[in-house]
């Protein structure tokens, strides 16, 4: 309906200038298809002969890709709709599909864990989507098809266009009917431009809106943590805490805030889940020990990333005490595969001058 499409542009404009800033030139294609979307979604189901047309929203790390689909989001005036970041939709449904019981009424685990999810929803956004892993990139390809057989309309967003999916080649040739689904079924944009956003809003003074930007990236001993009022823990504040499926080493627990090492963080067997875990339980994560990046292993690498990810996603504020974790890393596409993402992310916490 135009008067809901040009509601949801309003909606992005308005929601640009409270935040300061305009909708880029970059955008603007995105902004004008999700208006359109909006319009078609404000139409009774009935009245499709099939449902909109899904879109598959690219481009690099710090293109407000996030804050288009959040956005489009919260505009849309209907209560069957569902967000999901990456991260927690994998963890909710490998949950779903170990869960006792999971199978019932001759349905696989799978299909019952992906009921849950989307619900009745007739759309579904999906934030930051990837595939590396052999075994994630066949749930995908069984949730592209539940969405297709239940109508439900698919936006999502990620750093790759659809065939830089899947990019080891070990594994490429797994997924690349899904990609030719996605290439299929849905509109895909590119919002490329030349400006990282994240760290162009580094540089301005915080607005307090966002809990993860009022975190800090220091050296060991900085005077800044007193400015935060912390400590660096006694010996008698080691304790642990719960996550997903185990039980964390943490250097203290104070009310919202745990202190944690990378070490046992991210150079151990954690996963997703217990950093999601953590997001629900606290505000602040402190990680001490932050070695440069380039010096850890490739799962703590990975791990590292993962975390950063979940505590922006989650809004929790991140303090990392130890080496600049950037430092160092090559160009070796190995070494820095997605931590340009977690680049431009750490780009927005605060750093001693």
């Amino acid at each position: 309906m135009p008067q809901h499409a040009q509601a949801m542009r309003r909606h992005f404009h308005e929601a640009a200038a409270r935040r300061g800033f305009s909708v880029a030139p970059a955008q603007e294609a995105a902004v004008e298809r999700l208006a359109v979307l909006a319009g078609e979604l404000a139409r009774p189901a009935w009245t499709f002969p099939r449902p909109p047309r899904d879109l598959y929203v690219w481009g690099p790390v710090g293109r407000g890709k996030s804050w288009l689909v959040d956005t489009f989001y919260e505009g849309l005036p209907t209560d069957r709709k569902r967000r999901l970041h990456f991260h927690d939709f994998f963890r909710r449904l490998h949950d779903g599909v170990t869960r006792p019981g999971a199978r019932h009424d001759g349905q696989s685990a799978v299909d019952r864990a992906l009921d849950e999810l989307v619900g009745d929803s007739r759309i579904l956004v999906f934030d930051e989507f990837h595939a590396h892993d052999a075994g994630d990139a066949m749930l995908i390809a069984r949730l592209f098809r539940t969405l297709l057989d239940r109508r439900v309309t698919l936006v999502t967003t990620s750093n790759y266009p659809p065939a830089g999916l899947m990019p080891d080649p070990l594994y490429h040739h797994l997924f690349e009917p899904t990609i030719q689904l996605i290439e299929q079924r849905m509109d895909v944009l590119d919002v490329s431009g030349p400006e990282d956003f994240r760290r162009t809003a580094a540089s301005r003074p915080q607005d307090g809106r966002r809990r993860f930007a009022t975190g800090l990236c220091l050296p060991p001993g900085d005077t800044a943590l007193e400015a935060l009022g912390l400590t660096a823990p006694a010996p008698a504040e080691a304790t642990t805490v719960p996550a997903h499926l185990r039980e964390l080493p943490a250097r203290a627990v104070r009310g919202g805030l745990v202190w944690l090492a990378f070490e046992a963080l991210c150079e151990t067997a954690t996963a997703v889940p217990d950093y999601l875990a953590l997001a629900e339980r606290f505000d602040t994560l402190v990680l001490d020990g932050v070695p440069p990046l380039a010096e850890a292993s490739a799962d703590g690498r990975q791990r590292f990333a993962n975390l950063v990810d979940v505590a922006c996603d989650r809004d929790i504020r991140l303090v990392l005490v130890g080496s600049d974790p950037l430092a160092g890393l090559s160009a070796d596409e190995t070494l820095t595969r997605d931590l340009d993402r977690t680049a431009s992310r750490l780009a927005m916490l605060g750093r001693p001058s």
